[in-house]
């Protein structure tokens, strides 16, 4: 039995939102949906179709309750009226029949509701007790599903590692994967901005390149370059350069010769000393570049030598270094040309993670594929994987417990109590009206017995 008033219930505050036990119902659709209030469920069509079949039960429940209470009078004037024993066994099934329907009636509404709108103590359970469902069930869930006993049974009876092996092994599994990585590492380079990635990027190259000494790695490099030999090539490339600028501007040489000679003196002496020295000078780049045992070619190895040395042990020039090093990191160019490597990077990523037959997404298929194999065979690597995962959950569910359960909590107590009640009964009403229909007959089944008993003994 249904009725229409709306009971009036307590207001309970909960995340700085009001909700109503009994109210907020709203003025209701077309179809005979109440409007749903803010923190309220929406229904849908399979909402409204639970709905129906609960009124259905509802209407059959009701109508036994009538039945019976229609036989109850009937049997009473038939009684009354001489019709014989019969009629007792009747009224008394009936009787019952109307007593245990009523019963479980009032039991079966006030899980939702006052019972006629009368505020009896302990009834609209559900609107009133919200809160505390929430906090139980939230309780509940992490006693016995969170708890880390239950978490490290669990994962061991799954066999996790040996899943995982045998699934990665396949190559259409291992693909697939590639995929979602490739995809997954499109996304991020997408959207994160290449202004700030390049700022992070030069930052870390310059301190790493400010805070690292480098004069005792070149001092060392250039040792090992000289004791090999490997300089040379770079001298007779100097050499030759030389040469050939010297081939080529002969005349500017003379002319920068004579333009350094004093005033006073003949301009056909200026001449001859200009040509006499660029002859000289030419002769000695020739010899120098023909000749490997030049003495200038031995007083450069020397020099070379001797600078490597000087960049490992000698403190002035490593500190010239190091003050040569800040001033190029400082300069604008430099830090441009660092900053433009993350272009180049992520551009040489980028395509490598859209190309199916890349060296990249090849190289991570093939290693999957391998790793996949390895973990479905190797019982030791397997114990491993599945300690790390075992240690991860336990980790979280230990670590956030609390924040989970309360996940529950708070999303129950922001429901509006009224529409709560509702979808709950939706969803279980239509069983619960099952039990007033077997009230109706086990009580009736029990008074007839009881009446029965009464009549043999002569009571």
């Amino acid at each position: 039995m249904q009725t229409n008033r709306r009971p009036r219930g307590r207001q309970d505050h909960v995340d700085h939102r009001t909700t109503a036990e009994g109210t907020g119902t709203g003025t209701g659709t077309g179809t005979g949906t109440p409007a749903p209030a803010r923190g309220a469920f929406v229904f849908s069509a399979a909402d409204e179709e639970r709905r129906h079949g609960v009124r259905r039960m509802k209407a059959i429940a009701t109508g036994l309750l009538l039945l019976v209470a229609l036989v109850y009078v009937c049997a009473t004037w038939a009684e009354h009226t001489g019709a014989g024993p019969w009629s007792g066994y009747v009224a008394a099934a009936a009787e019952a029949g109307m007593v245990g329907a009523l019963a479980d009636w009032f039991a079966v509404t006030a899980l939702f509701r006052h019972p006629l709108g009368l505020p009896i103590p302990h009834t609209a359970i559900i609107p009133k007790k919200k809160d505390q469902l929430g906090v139980t069930l939230g309780e509940f869930v992490g006693e016995n599903f969170l708890s880390p006993d239950v978490v490290k049974a669990r994962l061991q009876a799954l066999g996790i590692g040996g899943r995982l092996g045998a699934w990665l092994a396949e190559p259409a599994h291992a693909d697939r994967v590639t995929a979602e990585l490739a995809t997954a590492l499109r996304g991020a380079l997408t959207v994160l901005r290449d202004s700030d990635v390049q700022e992070i990027v030069g930052e870390a190259v310059t301190r790493r390149a400010e805070t690292a000494e480098i004069a005792p790695a070149m001092g060392k490099t250039l040792q090992r370059v000289v004791a090999d030999g490997g300089h040379r090539r770079a001298v007779d490339l100097v050499c030759t350069k030389a040469h050939d600028w010297l081939v080529t501007h002969g005349e500017s040489v003379m002319d920068a010769v004579q333009g350094g000679a004093p005033g006073w003196t003949p301009r056909f002496v200026d001449r001859k000393i200009g040509d006499r020295v660029y002859k000289e000078l030419l002769r000695f780049v020739t010899e120098m570049r023909d000749m490997p045992g030049h003495p200038a070619r031995g007083a450069v190895d020397r020099f070379l030598a001797d600078f490597a040395i000087d960049l490992q042990s000698d403190t002035q020039t490593r500190a010239r270094v190091e003050r040569l090093k800040s001033e190029l990191l400082a300069r604008g160019e430099v830090q441009d040309v660092i900053a433009s490597a993350w272009t180049a990077v992520r551009s040489m990523i980028m395509s490598a993670a859209e190309d199916e037959q890349s060296e990249l997404r090849l190289r991570v298929r093939s290693s999957l594929i391998s790793l996949g194999s390895r973990l479905a065979t190797d019982a030791r690597l397997q114990g491993k994987v599945e300690g790390w995962i075992e240690g991860a959950l336990v980790y979280v569910v230990t670590t956030y417990r609390t924040e989970i359960t309360s996940l529950i909590t708070d999303t129950v107590a922001g429901w509006d109590a009224g529409h709560t009640s509702r979808k709950i009964e939706a969803h279980i009403g239509r069983d619960l009206q099952f039990i007033r229909i077997n009230g109706t007959v086990v009580g009736a089944l029990a008074g007839l017995l009881i009446y029965s008993v009464s009549q043999a003994f002569g009571a």
